[in-house]
C-alpha cells in the first residue's frame, strides 16, 4: 500500500503526481543518453547534462546570490556534488546494464531511507526484500552477472538517499526551483574532472549537442525541479515509498526506448522491489504552513 500523499493547499496538482512525472521524464533521459554515452562516455553525457541544465535554469530561474546566507552554502555544495554524481555513477551503471535493472538497484538508496525513517523498525524488513528482488535480476550464479555496472548502481543508489535528504532542506530554504538553479551548477563544476576529458576525447558531433541539450531540459531542468516541487510537501519516506514505482518505469521505458526485453526473472526481481518499496511505509505525511 503506497504512503498517503499530501497535497498541496494552494495548487491542484498532488505532490504525488508531480513526482510520477518527474520519475517518467528522468528515465527517459536516462534511456535517451545511452546515445550520449556511446559518443562521449557516461561521465561525459552526466557532465553535458549538468553543463546545459546549469545554463537553461540560470536563464529560467535566474537566481539571486543575495539569498544565500553563509550557512546555506555547505548544503548547496553538498547537493551540487551528489546530484552530479548520482547522475554520472547511474550512466556508468546503464552502460553496462538493462535500465530497468540499474534502476532496481539504484532504488535500495532510496528505498533504504524511507525504512530508517520510519518509526517502525519493522519497516527495515522492506529493503531485505528488494535485496533479494536485486539478487534475482543480476543473476549471479549464472556467471554473468556485471559486478562493475552493480557496483556503479549501488553508488548512485547512495547519492539518490542522500539527494531526496538534501533536496528537501534546500526546496524548504530557496523558493520555486532557485535552489535547484544554484545546485546544478555546482554538480557541473564537480563532475568537471571526470567528464570533461571524456567530452574532449569524444567524438562530439552538433546532433550530439543537441541531443544532450535536450535531454538535460528532461533531466535535470524539469524533472529535478518537480521532485523539488514535490519534495517541499512530502516525507522522505513517502517520496522514497513512491519511488518503487520507478524500476517499473525503468523497464517500460527500456523496452520502449531501448528494446531491452527483460526475462521472467528480472520481472520477478522488479515486482520484488517494486513491492518492497510500496510496503516501505504506510504513513508519510509532512506538516507544513505554507508552500
Amino acid at each position: 500500500m503506497l504512503a498517503r500523499i499530501p497535497q498541496a493547499p494552494r495548487t491542484g496538482i498532488p505532490p504525488w503526481l508531480l513526482a510520477t512525472a518527474a520519475m517518467a521524464m528522468i528515465q527517459l533521459a536516462n534511456a535517451l543518453s545511452v546515445h550520449l554515452i556511446a559518443g562521449v562516455g557516461p561521465a561525459g553525457a552526466s557532465w553535458m547534462r549538468m553543463m546545459f541544465g546549469a545554463a537553461f535554469l540560470l536563464i529560467i530561474a535566474r537566481p539571486s546570490l543575495r539569498s544565500v546566507r553563509r550557512a546555506d552554502i555547505p548544503l548547496l555544495i553538498a547537493l551540487g556534488v551528489v546530484t552530479g554524481y548520482m547522475t554520472a555513477t547511474f550512466l556508468a551503471a546503464v552502460e553496462r546494464l538493462p535500465l530497468g535493472t540499474a534502476v532496481a538497484i539504484e532504488f535500495l538508496g532510496p528505498l533504504t531511507v524511507a525504512g530508517v525513517m520510519s518509526k517502525r523498525r519493522s519497516a527495515l524488513v522492506w529493503p531485505a526484500l528488494a535485496l533479494v528482488g536485486v539478487v534475482l535480476l543480476a543473476e549471479p550464479w549464472s556467471g554473468s552477472a556485471d559486478l562493475v555496472g552493480i557496483g556503479f548502481a549501488v553508488l548512485s543508489g547512495v547519492c539518490w538517499g542522500l539527494y531526496i535528504l538534501l533536496t528537501q532542506r534546500v526546496g524548504d530554504r530557496f523558493s520555486g526551483i532557485s535552489g535547484l538553479a544554484l545546485t546544478i551548477p555546482i554538480a557541473a563544476v564537480a563532475t568537471m574532472p571526470i567528464g570533461l576529458p571524456q567530452v574532449v576525447t569524444g567524438d562530439v558531433t552538433w546532433q550530439l549537442v543537441l541531443l544532450a541539450a535536450g535531454v538535460s531540459l528532461l533531466a535535470p531542468v524539469v524533472s529535478f525541479g518537480l521532485e523539488m516541487l514535490a519534495l517541499k510537501r512530502m516525507t522522505p519516506t513517502a517520496f522514497g515509498t513512491l519511488m518503487a514505482v520507478e524500476p517499473g518505469i525503468g523497464v517500460v521505458i527500456g523496452f520502449l526506448v531501448l528494446s531491452q526485453t527483460p526475462v521472467l526473472m528480472q520481472i520477478i526481481g522488479i515486482l520484488f522491489v517494486v513491492i518492497a518499496g510500496a510496503a516501505a511505509q504506510r504513513g508519510g505525511r509532512r506538516d507544513f504552513d505554507s508552500v
